[in-house]
């Protein structure tokens, strides 16, 4: 199988199958060059302290320097992250992520004077500066999102302080992302022949997909213990990872980080509990299919070594990338013509990081750059790479439509509803794939994996956003987050989420030591809240066609010009209720249903 290879240097990887950073830079040099130039211009900031109520012109120049910077930024960041994300060992790539991470600290010093002014300004000069410069007409909202903000925003001198410790702040996910990524690693596995398997962060899952039982338990055991080895530093780099969320909280004085975390997004707490209020509620159905699966495995103790195997064997097949590009496709198809024109090109033109490559960033994840976004992928030759090639593609398509759609301030969509385009995509692919099967057994693998998609991105996501409710909460009464605690936390999470019939196997106790989106801020809610509303989109617009998606692209070229809630309220969807929820939820015990029934004697 592909992921018993020998994992390849950067260098043997086929030029067709990487992406092309010359698009941003053609090389190293120009790239310092526009941080040059990016720092004379932030050099200007200071100018404008204390200027900004004084003329609508000098307003307006401000913003637009500060567009014209976040340009700039945006251009160097996508650039020397990519290419530290190529090989994350090489050192002349972390110098120029730390050169601009410096560079940023030291402009949010500079430019800390300007939220306080902005705030303060009037409403009634507001409008007089509308009427004398009518292109600042165009910031009326980033106006109002500011106002709304004005009960969190400090001093000039207090903001200037929270800004200085921007790069401290930073530093929990830095070590942590260097810790997994360039310094860890772990021993080979040895699989049922007798062969020893490579292990690495992009090929554990694999082997824990693997139909080799002996493969999955040597290499769950391998891949925990060596996770085991640095457990007291996990655990030490996550609490100041939640320390520093719950410093920010309090001195923006936010009642808690959550409510920090989502007034960023703009999104209600609300929706954060009606979500793990929801999937509480429904964990029976999710212990349903912990029992079947059980049962179509045929072990007498389901482990978490269990979890990912394939419910169905025999009919899995290799997938190459081409086969995968062609029927990602195909599958989407209902978007219309222009949707699928911008897949080809990215297929076409490298925006695509293909395979895995010693010290390659492990995951999948696509970035939004203004010229086009990169995808980063770990490709595998089966199902779950084609998903997930699906699954980038569509945040690919999200972040261009954005970008070319929405005047600078606004072409940035929120977090909140980032999942919700690439879920789309997958739950498309899907209906696709089972239009076009009549056998049986085909029929049960697809809905397997469907069922895989339910339990990974809305069960395990909801149980990842409660642990992480749960470390708040914990580190707000005074908790030390040591290794023993978040253990004993996430053990108990895992054992009511999947119930009884599944073996709670010590190692599990530590899964959270490699999560990194547990550095991401309260992200993880949003894949599961993003994956309801993307199950009920994908049904609309298949049973509704072209007025939906319409509808769904105005979605996709919105931005941040609304409310996350309320662009997805325009396209069909109201996650501030809990029904997108409970409908994808009762699907999966739809697919339970037909999966028994396609399975049983």
């Amino acid at each position: 199988m592909a992921e018993h290879n020998k994992i390849p240097q950067r260098s043997e990887i086929p030029v067709e199958e990487t992406w092309d950073l010359t698009d941003l830079y053609p090389n190293d040099a120009a790239w310092q060059r526009d941080l040059d130039e990016t720092r004379a211009l932030a050099a200007r900031i200071p100018g404008y302290a204390g200027r900004l109520a004084e003329r609508a012109d000098t307003l307006y120049e401000f913003l637009e320097l500060n567009q014209t910077l976040d340009t700039h930024i945006s251009n160097l960041a996508h650039y020397a992250f990519r290419k530290g994300d190529e090989d994350t060992r090489v050192s002349e790539y972390q110098a120029m992520q730390g050169k601009l991470t410096s560079t940023l600290v030291e402009l949010n010093r500079d430019s800390a004077f300007a939220t306080p002014e902005l705030i303060a300004i009037p409403p009634d000069t507001l409008e007089r500066f509308y009427a004398q410069q009518p292109a600042l007409t165009l910031y009326r909202r980033y106006f109002q999102v500011l106002q709304d903000r004005r009960a969190h925003v400090l001093s000039d001198a207090e903001e200037r302080l929270l800004a200085a410790a921007g790069e401290m702040a930073q530093a929990p996910e830095d070590i942590y992302g260097k810790l997994t990524n360039a310094d860890l690693t772990f021993p080979e596995a040895m699989d049922g022949q007798g062969n020893q398997v490579p292990l690495s962060d992009g090929s554990f899952v694999p082997t824990q997909m693997s139909e080799d039982r002996v493969l999955r338990e040597n290499a769950f055991r391998t891949y925990y213990k060596t996770y085991g080895s640095i457990r007291n530093t996990a655990a030490a780099v996550l609490s100041a990872q939640v320390k520093q969320l719950q410093f920010y909280a309090t001195a923006r004085k936010y009642e808690s980080s959550l409510a920090a975390a989502v007034a960023g997004t703009r999104v209600p707490p609300q929706v954060y509990h009606n979500l793990i209020d929801t999937v509480n509620a429904n964990l029976d159905k999710l212990h349903r299919y912990v029992r079947l699966r059980k049962k179509l495995l045929g072990v007498d103790q389901l482990h978490m070594y269990d979890i990912y195997a394939p419910m169905v064997s025999g009919v899995d097949r290799p997938i190459s990338f081409s086969q995968a590009r062609e029927t990602v496709y195909a599958a989407l198809a209902p978007l219309g013509e222009d949707y699928r024109a911008i897949i080809q090109e990215g297929f076409t033109h490298r925006w695509i990081d293909v395979r895995e490559n010693l010290g390659k960033r492990s995951g999948a994840y696509s970035a939004g750059a203004l010229c086009h976004p990169y995808v980063l992928l770990n490709h595998k030759d089966n199902l779950d790479g084609m998903f997930t090639l699906a699954h980038e593609m569509g945040h690919a398509i999200h972040s261009y439509l954005s970008n070319k759609t929405q005047p600078a301030p606004y072409r940035d969509y929120v977090i909140f509803v980032a999942e919700v385009a690439s879920t789309c995509n997958e739950a498309l692919l899907m209906e696709y794939l089972l239009a076009r099967t009549t056998d049986r057994k085909e029929r049960a693998w697809l809905i397997n994996h469907f069922l895989e998609q339910f339990k990974g991105t809305l069960y395990r996501q909801t149980m990842f956003a409660e642990f992480e409710l749960r470390m708040g909460q914990l580190n707000a009464q005074g908790e030390t987050l040591t290794a023993d605690l978040l253990s004993r936390e996430y053990r108990a999470l895992n054992e009511k989420y999947y119930g009884p019939d599944l073996v709670s196997d010590e190692e599990i106790a530590l899964e959270w030591a490699r999560i990194p989106h547990f550095y991401y801020n309260y992200y993880v809610y949003q894949y599961a809240t993003g994956y309801s509303a993307a199950i009920a989109l994908s049904r609309r617009i298949l049973q509704e066609g072209q007025g939906a998606v319409q509808d769904y692209l105005g979605f996709l070229g919105g931005g941040c010009s609304k409310d996350p809630v309320d662009l997805l309220r325009g396209a069909g969807v109201d996650m501030s209720t809990p029904q997108p929820i409970q409908a994808a939820l009762d699907l999966f015990q739809a697919l339970l249903d037909e999966m028994e029934s396609l399975t049983g004697d």
